[in-house]
């Protein structure tokens, strides 16, 4: 929906981040968003989940919030937008957080798993955030 803004992104990056290809993005799907139940076609159902933290916040500095009491910076994440035409990006947690605006800037809905943790990050805009522990 903002291809200017994903090129930006992925400029600024270059290759600390890497853009997944269709196997690497459902093995990493499987791991996380594969495990919730959905309402509506893009929104997760959190009942019976773990759920860390809701904030009514929805920008960069909410998502920054959230990654700092949620992760170490050298973490691995995996950012998933709701638009299938834009890929999905494996990159280190303080990179998410330094380009939090322009991640979320590139769709209406994005989700952050945080693969050491276990955890993640919802995003729903205008809505705010739903940070919860991926269920087993």
């Amino acid at each position: 929906s903002q291809p200017d803004v994903l090129a930006a992104l992925l400029a600024v990056l270059g290759d600390a981040g890497t853009v997944l290809s269709y196997d690497e993005d459902r093995s990493f799907a499987a791991l996380s968003l594969g495990r919730f139940g959905s309402v509506g076609s893009s929104r997760l159902d959190w009942s019976g989940v773990e759920v860390l933290h809701r904030s009514p916040a929805f920008d960069g500095d909410g998502l920054r919030g959230l990654l700092r009491g949620l992760s170490r910076p050298d973490e691995l994440a995996v950012v998933f937008w709701s638009n299938l035409a834009v890929p999905s990006l494996a990159l280190e947690v303080g990179l998410v957080a330094r380009h939090a605006e322009a991640i979320l800037e590139c769709c209406f809905a994005c989700w952050v798993y945080l693969a050491d943790s276990g955890s993640l990050i919802e995003f729903q805009d205008g809505e705010g955030f739903t940070a919860g522990r991926v269920p087993e």
